[in-house]
């Protein structure tokens, strides 16, 4: 498989805001990779912040062009990638790494990356996906993230994050060609990657009300399907709920 474009940055605002810059060229190959060393404005899940230590961690950012047709197919790109980072770091040993919805990456119960898709829509029809990972790496202090851990500070170990990039890329390329004819196997293995699934959880409104449900599956668009204490089943948008864990 050919290497994909790689641009490396020493400090940016945000992997994410760059390569959108770099996409509005047409010539800008599919799967082009942008990764910096540090962010100052780097944006996670509903325009939370992304808070990550100099030089220790993965941040970086993947061009992908011509995959869906149509607005029904993106959430499969978080599907693909979500696992494409999964598969890696399982790869590496670390244990118990599941995927809370929409797409955090999790060890056991701590937040070890995240990622955030962005799309354009095209007048010519074509759709352009900026995916951006952040996956924390050799980092050890979190002791103002209580919730996060590193991959060096779950196993004791220190990675080689070129490495690590590397491997998800491949892995991404891979999925994202995959999903034309096997969207439904990259479904399953999302869905048996779900932290707590099938276990009766505790969840919280946008409006601070919290309830108990159960997570029995993720629908195609993204949205989150929950058994609730009277055995009702509802549908919630990401911006609807959050997990409590």
């Amino acid at each position: 498989m050919q290497t994909p474009p790689l641009v490396k940055l020493g400090a940016t605002t945000s992997t994410n805001d760059f390569l959108k810059e770099l996409s509005q060229n047409p010539a800008t190959e599919n799967f082009t990779v942008v990764t910096a060393e540090s962010q100052s404005a780097g944006r996670g899940q509903m325009g939370t912040t992304w808070m990550s230590e100099e030089g220790k961690n993965l941040m970086f950012s993947v061009l992908v062009k011509d995959f869906a047709s149509d607005a029904s197919q993106l959430f499969t790109l978080n599907v693909a990638v979500a696992l494409a980072v999964c598969e890696v770091v399982e790869k590496h040993d670390i244990e118990s790494v599941s995927i809370k919805w929409p797409n955090d990456i999790m060890s056991a119960d701590k937040k070890i990356g995240g990622i955030l898709i962005e799309n354009s829509f095209k007048p010519n029809g074509e759709i352009v996906s900026v995916v951006g990972i952040g996956l924390n790496v050799n980092q050890q202090d979190f002791s103002a993230l209580p919730k996060a851990a590193s991959l060096h500070t779950v196993s004791g170990r220190t990675f080689n994050r070129d490495e690590l990039r590397e491997g998800i890329v491949e892995r991404i390329i891979r999925n994202v060609h995959f999903i034309a004819e096997h969207a439904d196997v990259l479904w399953k293995a999302y869905h048996e990657k779900l932290f707590k699934v099938g276990v009766p959880a505790a969840f919280e409104r946008a409006d601070g009300h919290r309830f108990m449900g159960m997570i029995k599956s993720v629908t195609r668009d993204g949205k989150l399907e929950l058994q609730l204490e009277d055995d009702s089943r509802k549908l919630f948008n990401i911006k609807e709920i959050q997990l409590l864990y």
